[in-house]
């Protein structure tokens, strides 16, 4: 009798016993991905812009803090 009660504690209801809320994005949270010519273009052209500001900055982080610079505005 014991497994049948067991089975039939955890069988039934799992649902809402054992359930996350809000667990899963709702449709409008998640990316959409570009299907069409148009959308797929600008989406690359919108990561193109991404990366390239990524990149200025990050070489503007080097150069700020290179070590040649130092050593040339020291002697």
């Amino acid at each position: 009798m014991f497994p049948i009660a067991w089975m039939y504690y955890f069988g039934t209801n799992l649902e809402h016993r054992f359930s996350v809320p809000d667990f899963w994005p709702k449709a409008e949270e998640t990316y959409k991905i570009p299907f069409e010519k148009d959308e797929i273009h600008g989406e690359l052209e919108r990561l193109k812009q991404r990366r390239l500001e990524r990149r200025r900055l990050r070489l503007e982080k080097e150069v700020t803090t290179s070590p040649e610079l130092e050593r040339r505005e020291g002697s």
